[in-house]
């Protein structure tokens, strides 16, 4: 289970406890804002896109903004595609709604959008369709092990 491997990642870092698992859903923004008892803005969500070789990448955004196709294009000189659903659990590790920046290949490159900075804390999810846990965007970059900030987002 993939949750499980993010809990171990965490583990580490003595910070396994802190993952939160609902009774709920919060596999989208709404379910994971409710879950939480917090504005959707504060959930990270964690996107695949494919890349031009036929690879895959990940940009973690908040849940308040959407891609924006021409920044999209200006900072990775293509179109945004993301990836099919069914190729996401095989290809990152982690089932769609529980996607995240930990414990993925390390040969796909992770991103993160300047929009996580608006926010003290944000939650990304933990491998799973029910699991979050909360973190400030410098410990998202720490833990995710990437120094990649992009803008490729615009309020919803």
């Amino acid at each position: 289970m993939s949750i499980e491997t993010v809990k171990l990642f965490f583990k580490e870092f003595g910070l396994d406890n802190n993952i939160k698992e609902f009774d709920v859903s919060s596999a989208t923004v709404e379910e994971a804002a409710k879950a939480l008892n917090v504005e959707e803005g504060r959930i990270a969500k964690t996107l695949s896109f494919k890349r031009k070789d036929g690879g895959c990448m990940i940009v973690v955004t908040t849940g308040d903004v959407k891609i924006n196709n021409t920044k999209f294009k200006q900072a990775f000189s293509m179109k945004a595609s993301l990836m099919p659903a069914a190729e996401v659990a095989e290809i990152v590790g982690h089932v769609i709604g529980g996607v995240c920046p930990f414990v993925i290949p390390e040969e796909i490159p992770i991103y993160l959008d300047e929009s996580l900075k608006k926010y003290t804390t944000i939650f990304p999810a933990c491998g799973s369709r029910n699991s979050a846990i909360e973190l400030t965007w410098q410990e998202l970059a720490k833990y995710a092990k990437t120094d990649k900030w992009v803008d490729v987002t615009v309020d919803k």
